[in-house]
């Protein structure tokens, strides 16, 4: 089997400016084709038109290639020696930031057709499988600004039987700590003490004194880690979350590959990688920052908040995962992330979703969806 094309489709929902941080209403789907009529499918949670330049860009020189030509005629079956041979022949430009996030998108889909070709889930590819269920916890965004608004917006997510929830704050948390904590208290008190909460600082604060205060009502309530507390370059800042005995969290906003996440872990002294598989090297890559944070004794997370692609290459890496880690389920209301895929996902009474074993991701994609919503080039 030989690739023969790798083929780029933006998609973007009429009308949406990018005006809040919220990247479902748009998305890039990668496509690796064969000789033999296969295809692997993927996404990507990056910027489009960036994405299609990386991919389709011709020959600067041995090390400035697009990802296109890197692999035509290639044998997808290697999908590891891919990922190598992408990454060193990218490497005057690439490796870090979008580069990355290129190749994921690709390693994903190479996975996906290697699954294909064998007859089997990408999960049992990966490893061991140690789960058939993995629970899910939804991410609630925006959470409001008052507590009728907390409880409403936390309703969408117990509405779809999630067990655990990610409240997203907001930045007006750093100018009324009075008012924020009175929100967190609603979100504890709305759900009871059955339902795991985590919050996710998302750019809300920009140096520790603007966080720091909360972290003492975030323990009274509770809650099961903090995310990217900081920007992620201030890996100092980090570690000044540390010592108040909740987990914290990191990587989602920008880092890619097991090289910038052992500075995290070291430096940033984070507890919680949150790799996304889509950004951070594809599953290939993330399987190797799985065994780092392993080895020093920390845990991964992943980020995922695209469609149901990208939920199920995470439910791959988490049925087999060494932790039984949850799986984060976007609740954005974006119809890309609803109908991309023709499977469904339901979160079942145990607030579990099913791991699919159907060869591959076990996705296919909607074609209506696709039509609907692809960018006239």
């Amino acid at each position: 089997m030989r690739i023969t094309d790798v083929e780029v489709i933006e998609l973007r929902v009429p009308g949406w400016t990018g005006e809040t941080f919220d990247g479902s209403y748009d998305n890039c789907l990668v496509l690796v084709h064969t000789d033999e009529g296969l295809t692997g499918i993927a996404e990507v949670d990056s910027v489009p038109a960036v994405i299609r330049a990386i991919v389709e860009a011709p020959r600067s020189h041995t090390h400035a290639m697009g990802l296109k030509q890197v692999l035509l005629g290639t044998d997808p079956s290697d999908v590891e020696g891919l990922w190598e041979r992408m990454y060193d022949l990218t490497s005057y430009y690439g490796r870090r930031g979008v580069v990355i996030h290129a190749i994921s998108a690709v390693d994903i889909a190479l996975w996906d057709l290697r699954g294909k070709a064998l007859g089997k889930s990408v999960g049992h590819l990966l490893g061991e499988r140690r789960r058939d269920r993995v629970l899910a916890y939804g991410t609630v965004y925006p959470l409001g600004k008052e507590p009728d608004e907390v409880r409403k917006n936390i309703d969408r997510g117990l509405a779809l039987g999630l067990r655990a929830i990610k409240i997203v704050a907001d930045p007006f948390w750093r100018k009324d700590i009075d008012k924020t904590a009175r929100l967190i208290r609603t979100a504890r008190e709305h759900v009871g003490r059955d339902i795991r909460l985590m919050v996710d600082a998302a750019t809300a604060w920009s140096v520790a004194e603007e966080g720091l205060p909360l972290m003492p009502i975030f323990k009274e309530n509770d809650f099961s880690w903090v995310e990217a507390p900081l920007p992620i370059d201030d890996l100092d800042g980090h570690a000044r979350f540390q010592g108040f005995g909740i987990p914290i969290g990191g990587g989602d906003l920008g880092l890619t590959t097991r090289f910038e996440y052992e500075e995290a872990f070291r430096r940033g002294r984070i507890d919680i990688a949150q790799p996304d598989v889509t950004m951070a090297g594809g599953l290939t890559e993330l399987m190797r920052i799985s065994a780092l944070a392993k080895g020093l004794g920390r845990r991964v997370v992943t980020h995922g908040y695209k469609s149901n692609i990208t939920i199920a290459a995470n439910l791959a890496f988490l049925s087999q995962h060494w932790m039984d880690e949850p799986l984060e389920y976007s609740t954005s209301q974006s119809p890309i992330r609803w109908t991309l895929a023709n499977e469904a996902f339901p979160i079942g009474p145990d607030g579990r979703v099913a791991v699919p074993d159907r060869p591959g991701l076990g996705v296919s994609l909607n074609p209506e969806t696709v039509s609907r919503f692809t960018v006239a080039r």
